[in-house]
C-alpha cells in the first residue's frame, strides 16, 4: 500500500523585546541562573501581570507579514499543567481567540511555489529550563526564561514531505529575522519547532493518527526526525499495527524518535480565560502603525533582485534568505554596476572565506566598498581574475584594501605587448613538441601554453593578450 505523509508544524519564536511579557525582568540570554526573575514571573501569590505593548507590536508585524487576519479582540487564557519549570502551575497563552488567524507562507520546492496555510498565531509566555546533572541524579531549574514572550505559529497540515517542512521552517525564520522580532537561533532555543506527523493511504482525505515530535533544534534534525517518523509509522501499519497518538522525542545520537508520553488534547489543559488580564483590543490605527514598520520582506526582495539585477531564482533566493547578506550585496552592487559579477563574488569567494572561518556575513572582514574596489581593479585590467582571487584572500586575512595589496606586492597586470610577446616566444621555443602537436590539430594544447605563460609571468600577464599572441605565434612558428 502506498502512503502519503501529512505534516503540520508548531513554531515558537522568542521575541526580541528587552523585557518579559508580563513584568520588567530582562530577557537577555546567558545570565546566571535565576537572576532575571521577580515575584511576577515566579508566580508569587498576590502579584498581577501587566502586558508588554512591544510584544503586541511584534506579533502584529508577524501577522501582517504572513497575510493573517488580525482579531479586533483577542483573549488571554490559562493553560494548566504541572511541570517543575512552570512556577505558576499554568502558562498564560491564548486559546479560543488568538491575535491572528488564516494566513499563509509561500515556499519554493523543486523550482515551484507551494502555499502553506497558517492556522493561527498567538502570544504566550515561555516556561523555565531544566538543567540535568550528568554526574548524579539531580535536576536544577533556571527560571530566567520563565515569562519571556513567544509567538506560536501553527501551520495547517499542508506539508507533504520533510523537504517541504524544512523549506517552510527556513522561510518563517527568514521572515522573523527580516522583521527583527526574533534572532532565529535554534541552538539557543529562541526559534523552536514541534512537528505533527501522520500518514494515510495515498489518494484518501481522512487524516491518520498523528504523533508530535519534540527536541528538534536544527533544520536538519527537523527533516531527519520527520522522515524517520514517516518510515516508522509506515512499518507499523504494514505489519498490521496501529499508530498511538503520543509525543515522541528525537534522539540525534541514535537518529531515532522515542516515546515520551501520551499526547495531550486541549481539554487536558483545562483552558479558561485569565481573570487577571483584560481582553486585548487592537484597532485599525494600531494595525496601520505596525504595517508602516514592515521592511521589504524576503519574497518581495527576491522578486526585485531577479527583475532589477537579472539574477537567477536560485541566486536571488540565496542572497535574500537573510537580510544582512541581501544588504551586503546591494551595497556592493550600488558601487559596482556589474551586478552579476558582484553576485558571483559574494556567493562564491566571499561565502567560501566566511564558511571556512565559521563567520557570518555580519563578521566579514571585507566590506562592500572593499569588494567593489577589487572588482573595479579587475574590470579596468589592473589585475587579472586569478590575481584578484589571491588579493581577495589577503584582504580577508588582513583587512587591507585591494589597491594597497596590489601596490605593495607588485601585482599589477602586465599589459605591455612587447613584454608578453617575449614570454610567449620563450615558452613556444622551450616546448617544440607541444607546438608541433598544436599545429597538427591538437588545439586543446592552447590551455597548456597559456598556463606556461601565466606561470612565467607569475600570473600577471593579460590573459586576452596572451591568447592572441599565442594563437599567432603557434600558427606561424
Amino acid at each position: 500500500m502506498e502512503f502519503e505523509p501529512v505534516i503540520g508544524l508548531e513554531v515558537h519564536a522568542q521575541l526580541k523585546t528587552q523585557t518579559k511579557i508580563f513584568c520588567g525582568c530582562s530577557t537577555a540570554f546567558g545570565a546566571l541562573p535565576n537572576t532575571h526573575t521577580c515575584p511576577v514571573c515566579l508566580g508569587m501569590p498576590g502579584v498581577l501581570p501587566v502586558l508588554n505593548r512591544s510584544v503586541v507590536d511584534f506579533s502584529l508585524r508577524m501577522a501582517l507579514a504572513t497575510h493573517c487576519t488580525i482579531a479586533g479582540e483577542s483573549r488571554w487564557a490559562r493553560k494548566n499543567y504541572f511541570y517543575p519549570d512552570l512556577p505558576k502551575g499554568y502558562q498564560i497563552s491564548q486559546y479560543e481567540l488568538p491575535i491572528a488567524e488564516g494566513g499563509y507562507v509561500d515556499i519554493e520546492i523543486s523550482g515551484e511555489l507551494k502555499r502553506i496555510g497558517i492556522n493561527r498565531i498567538h502570544m504566550e509566555e515561555d516556561a523555565g529550563k531544566l538543567l540535568h546533572d550528568s554526574s548524579r541524579p539531580v535536576c536544577r531549574v533556571d527560571l530566567n526564561r520563565a515569562g519571556v514572550p513567544l509567538i506560536e505559529i501553527v501551520s495547517e497540515p499542508d506539508l507533504g514531505s520533510p523537504e517541504e517542512a524544512g523549506a517552510y521552517l527556513r522561510q518563517l525564520r527568514s521572515i522573523v529575522r527580516y522583521l527583527d522580532i526574533c534572532d532565529g537561533n535554534m541552538e539557543e532555543g529562541s526559534f523552536r519547532c514541534d512537528a505533527n506527523v501522520s500518514i494515510r493511504p495515498r489518494g484518501t482525505t481522512k487524516l491518520g493518527t498523528r504523533t508530535e515530535l519534540k527536541n528538534l533544534n536544527s533544520f536538519r534534525h527537523v527533516e531527519k526526525a520527520i522522515q524517520y517518523e514517516i518510515d516508522r509509522q509506515r512499518e507499523v501499519l504494514l505489519e498490521g499495527g496501529k499508530i498511538v497518538q503520543e509525543t515522541r522525542l528525537w534522539d540525534p545520537d541514535s537518529q531515532r524518535t522515542q516515546s515520551m508520553r501520551s499526547k495531550e488534547e486541549a481539554h487536558d489543559y483545562r483552558y479558561f480565560p485569565d481573570p487577571d488580564l483584560l481582553p486585548l483590543v487592537v484597532d485599525d490605527n494600531w494595525i496601520e502603525d505596525a504595517r508602516k514598520t514592515l521592511p521589504e520582506l524576503p519574497e518581495e526582495k527576491r522578486r526585485r533582485f531577479i527583475d532589477q539585477y537579472g539574477l537567477s531564482f536560485q541566486d536571488a533566493a540565496f542572497l535574500t534568505a537573510g537580510r544582512p547578506l541581501a544588504d551586503y550585496f546591494e551595497a556592493c552592487a550600488s558601487l559596482f554596476s556589474n551586478s552579476r559579477q558582484v553576485n558571483n563574488w559574494v556567493t562564491g569567494e566571499l561565502m567560501r572565506v566566511l564558511n571556512s572561518a565559521g563567520k557570518s556575513i555580519e563578521e566579514t572582514p571585507v566590506s562592500p566598498e572593499s569588494l567593489a574596489e577589487l572588482l573595479r581593479l579587475m574590470e579596468e585590467g589592473v589585475i587579472s581574475g586569478k590575481i584578484a582571487k589571491t588579493v581577495f584572500e589577503e584582504m580577508a586575512a588582513t583587512g587591507r584594501s585591494a589597491s594597497e595589496i596590489v601596490e605593495k606586492k607588485g601585482l599589477k597586470q602586465v599589459t605591455d605587448s612587447s613584454a608578453i610577446e617575449a614570454i610567449v616566444d620563450k615558452v613556444v621555443l622551450e616546448n617544440p613538441k607541444e607546438a608541433e602537436a598544436f599545429r597538427g590539430g591538437k588545439t586543446k594544447l592552447m590551455g597548456f601554453f597559456v598556463g606556461q605563460v601565466m606561470k612565467e609571468s607569475r600570473g600577471k600577464a593579460n590573459p586576452q593578450m596572451v591568447n592572441e599572441l599565442l594563437a599567432r605565434k603557434l600558427k606561424n612558428s
